[in-house]
């Protein structure tokens, strides 16, 4: 007998689609006596293990010094919702060797986007980056313009 043959389950649409090196916050719901509230543990995903009801993900922060990780059941009741913050550029699938990182030595590169994705963040100016007359494509013409001769 299989679990999955006694367990009917569905991905849950508040989890978002995390991998390895994605900064991540996770809220999860903790019941204190009859209290119940939300607490959120944000980090670096180290680790996914995919497999049906028993999937999880292994996140990893540096509290008060300390490196912490925590590994969330991605289909239990108690986990209220993952979002991705950020996108790491990792090129491993398990990033065990974090562990002995610490500092800027721990930092991982933030993945780019391709050219052309429009993306919905303000600028400085508050005009959203990636439109043309954006804060990158006013920079670019100014470069353009510094050589030549003002007529």
């Amino acid at each position: 007998m299989d679990i999955k043959s006694v367990v009917s389950y569905e991905r849950k649409p508040t989890v978002s689609d995390a991998r390895p090196g994605d900064t991540v916050k996770v809220s999860l719901k903790v019941i204190e006596g009859d209290r119940e509230r939300i607490q959120v543990f944000q980090g670096v995903v180290l680790k996914i293990r995919r497999g049906g009801v028993g999937a999880n993900v292994t996140v990893r922060r540096i509290s008060h010094g300390v490196g912490v990780e925590r590994t969330f059941m991605l289909y239990s009741p108690r986990l209220e919702k993952v979002e991705v913050l950020r996108r790491g550029d990792v090129r491993r699938a398990k990033l065990y060797y974090l562990r002995g990182l610490s500092g800027k030595a721990a930092r991982i590169r933030e993945k780019v986007r391709a050219r052309g994705v429009e993306v919905v963040e303000a600028g400085a100016e508050g005009q959203q980056i990636g439109e043309e007359g954006g804060a990158e494509e006013q920079e670019r013409q100014a470069d353009e313009t510094e050589g030549q001769p003002q007529t």
